[in-house]
């Protein structure tokens, strides 16, 4: 039955793309997989092939061969202070321990009860992410960016992949629901999923939530989102009651999607994962595939990924963009703030969070 919901659901999405339903597999290590985890190992590898084997211009200043070597504790503080002064708006990141390890320093670092691996240079000049390598000694651009062009077409077509725990996807997401509720009967506005989880078994079972009432009571899906990005883990199931959600319904259909998509299996069974640290959310993975998406969030309007300031006016404006003929809301005004990463209620964002992280 489940099955048959979402096709029908799925039809009118399917007909525009002109793409056929297809069964799944379970891929293989894909690239944008490897990259996130080997991100770090590449980063450091290329520094070792560009500096001769050290991070340094070559003057030997220590037993260790590197030059300004800074000590563990140095190192961590110049990490954590730039984390917390440039990267993150809300919460705080704390330093869990450092050890030197094959030529960097290796922090444990914690944000929002998640342990995070971080790795700096001896000499405190970069540090590696998952998402790329980071100068210490710059500050992050939080400017907005440039409007992007994007194709016009009667009814756009817009997707949105988050992870539904990732603070950037968040923070895309509180400053998409006043979108999709001005343009929602204009537009084809979708909230879609990145097929790998990062953020553990929490992850899957929003994620699910989210799908199915998208799916299936989409009348209630913004006022459901309204409720979740502000609530913490334990009291996501109160947003079901608080906003009439039939929960019997959502039941069967986020079994029929776990049978479909052997969501419970993939995660259950390590050996699926990606390189051992991903588990597979394959609900959404033609489209993740067709677009190239890459993280969280990932915004796609009429087939173009852009970056977007994540603000509900800028998220407006790209997407009216995308029309033959922008209809009237088009010139409602929406809050120009960009909001906040992480937890916390639509609207709160300060405006200078920037808009450039992505799990």
């Amino acid at each position: 039955m489940v099955k048959e919901k979402k096709k029908q659901a799925k039809k009118k999405e399917s007909s525009k793309k002109d793409k056929k339903i297809v069964t799944v597999k379970i891929p293989s290590i894909r690239l944008k997989h490897i990259a996130i985890v080997l991100g770090v190992l590449l980063a450091v590898s290329i520094f070792f092939n560009l500096r001769g084997g050290c991070f340094g211009t070559g003057k030997v200043t220590s037993s260790t061969g590197i030059e300004d070597k800074l000590t563990e504790n140095e190192a961590s503080d110049k990490a954590i202070d730039y984390i917390n002064n440039n990267l993150i708006a809300t919460g705080e990141v704390t330093l869990v321990s450092v050890e030197e390890t094959n030529g960097v320093y290796k922090l444990t670092t914690s944000y929002q009860d998640q342990e995070i691996p971080i790795y700096t240079t001896l000499d405190g000049t970069y540090m590696f992410l998952p998402q790329g390598t980071v100068s210490l000694d710059e500050t992050t651009d939080t400017t907005e960016p440039e409007p992007e062009e994007v194709p016009q077409q009667d009814e756009p077509v817009v997707n949105a992949f988050v992870m539904s725990y990732c603070p950037y996807g968040l923070q895309f997401i509180k400053a998409y629901v006043p979108v999709m509720e001005l343009l929602g009967d204009k537009a084809d506005i979708q909230l879609n999923f990145v097929d790998y989880i990062m953020h553990g078994e929490k992850e899957i079972v929003e994620n699910n939530r989210m799908y199915c009432i998208q799916l299936e009571q989409s009348d209630k899906f913004t006022d459901y989102l309204r409720c979740s990005v502000e609530t913490d883990e334990a009291e996501k199931e109160n947003c079901l009651e608080q906003v009439g959600i039939d929960v019997e319904g959502l039941d069967e259909c986020i079994s029929g999607i776990d049978e479909e998509y052997n969501i419970t299996g993939l995660y259950e069974d390590r050996s699926t994962w990606s390189n051992g640290q991903f588990p597979l959310y394959p609900i959404e993975s033609e489209l993740n595939d067709m677009y190239g998406v890459r993280g969280s969030p990932t915004f796609v309007v009429n087939g173009k990924t852009v970056s977007v300031n994540r603000s509900p006016e800028a998220i407006k404006e790209t997407i009216c963009s995308g029309f033959t003929n922008p209809p009237e809301e088009c010139e409602d005004e929406l809050s120009a703030a960009a909001e906040s990463p992480g937890i916390g209620p639509i609207g709160s964002g300060s405006g200078d969070s920037g808009s450039t992280g992505q799990c």
